[in-house]
C-alpha cells in the first residue's frame, strides 16, 4: 500500500511539472523590462519569450509579435526552444508509460515487466525535468548578468519574468516525481509477485488454479463425492486434518453398513419356516 501511495504521488508531481513546463514554454514572460534609473515610465511594459515579444500598455492593450525567423535567432534561444519542447514530449511519454506500470492500474497485470515499465516512466520524468531546468537556469543567469552590467543603458536591462520561476519549480517537480517513481519501483522489483493480481475475497490460490472438494451424504450412508469447478491445472497439496477426518468417517461408515447388513442376514436365516411364511402372508395383505 505504501508503494502504491508513493507511485501515485510521484505520478501527480510529474504531471504538475509537465503542465508547468508547457505553460512556461508558451508564455512570453521570460524577460520583463526593468524600471530603474531614468527608465521610470511604467505605461509600457516589454516582455520577451521563446516564441514572441509582447508590449503591454497601461490602457490594457497587449500587442505580441512572433519571431519571423528561426535560423536567424541566437544560438542559446534556439537551444532553449528545442530543450523545452523535448522536455514536454518526454513528460507526455512518461505519463503514458507510468500509467501502464503503476500498481494501481490493471494494464500488464501479471507481467514481471510491470515494475520495469513504471521505472522507465520515472526515468523519463527525471530526463524531462533536467531538460527543462537547463535552459531556464541558463536564461536566469544571463538576465542577472546583463542586469548588473555597468555600462549598459537602463532601458535595455530586463528582470526575471514569471515563466523563469515557473520553469524552475516545474522542473524540480518533474525530477522529484520521477525520483519517487523510480525508487518505489526499484524497491518493488526486489520482492516476488510484482504485478501479479490475485482474486478478492481472501482466495489463497493464484489465478488459473481451481481446487474444489465437495462432501456429500448419500441415502445409504456417508461418503465423499468429488466436486469442484473446472481448473486449468491440478493442485496437489499436502493432506489436511479435515481431509483425514472425512476419509476416516467414510471408512467407519462403510464398516458400519457392512456389519448391519451381515447382522440382518443372520437374523433372517435364524427364523423358522413358519415365521417366514407368516411374514410373507402379512405382506400380501390378506390378514
Amino acid at each position: 500500500m505504501a508503494a502504491v501511495a508513493v507511485e501515485l504521488l510521484g505520478f501527480f508531481l510529474g504531471l504538475f511539472g509537465m503542465v508547468g513546463t508547457l505553460t512556461a514554454t508558451l508564455l512570453p514572460y521570460w524577460e520583463i523590462s526593468s524600471h530603474i534609473g531614468a527608465n521610470i515610465i511604467t505605461a509600457v511594459l516589454n516582455m520577451k519569450g521563446l516564441w514572441m515579444e509582447c508590449v503591454y500598455q497601461s490602457t490594457g492593450l497587449l500587442q505580441c509579435e512572433t519571431y519571423n525567423t528561426m535560423l536567424g535567432l541566437r544560438t542559446d534561444l534556439q537551444a532553449a526552444r528545442a530543450m523545452m519542447v523535448i522536455s514536454v514530449l518526454c513528460s507526455l511519454l512518461a505519463c503514458a508509460v507510468s500509467s501502464l506500470g503503476m500498481q494501481c492500474t490493471v494494464c500488464m497485470s501479471g507481467s514481471s515487466a510491470k515494475a520495469r515499465v513504471a521505472g522507465a516512466g520515472g526515468v523519463l520524468f527525471l530526463t524531462a525535468g533536467l531538460l527543462a531546468l537547463i535552459p531556464v537556469a541558463w536564461k536566469t543567469h544571463e538576465v542577472v548578468q546583463t542586469f548588473y552590467t555597468p555600462h549598459l543603458p537602463d532601458s535595455l536591462k530586463y528582470e526575471l519574468g514569471d515563466c523563469l520561476y515557473l520553469g524552475i519549480a516545474s522542473s524540480l517537480l518533474s525530477m522529484l516525481g520521477g525520483g519517487l517513481l523510480s525508487v518505489s519501483c526499484w524497491d518493488e522489483m526486489d520482492g516476488p509477485g510484482r504485478g501479479v493480481r490475485r482474486a478478492g475475497g481472501g482466495y489463497p490460490y493464484p489465478q488459473g488454479v481451481g481446487v474444489g472438494v465437495g462432501v456429500g451424504v448419500g441415502a445409504g450412508g456417508g461418503g465423499i463425492r468429488g466436486g469442484g469447478g473446472t481448473h486449468s491445472m491440478p493442485y496437489r497439496g499436502a493432506p489436511t486434518a479435515a481431509a483425514a477426518m472425512v476419509a476416516k468417517g467414510n471408512t467407519l461408515s462403510h464398516a458400519s453398513t457392512s456389519s448391519q447388513s451381515s447382522h440382518i442376514a443372520t437374523q433372517s436365516a435364524r427364523k423358522s419356516p413358519r415365521q417366514q411364511a407368516a411374514a410373507a402372508y402379512d405382506v400380501t395383505g390378506y390378514v
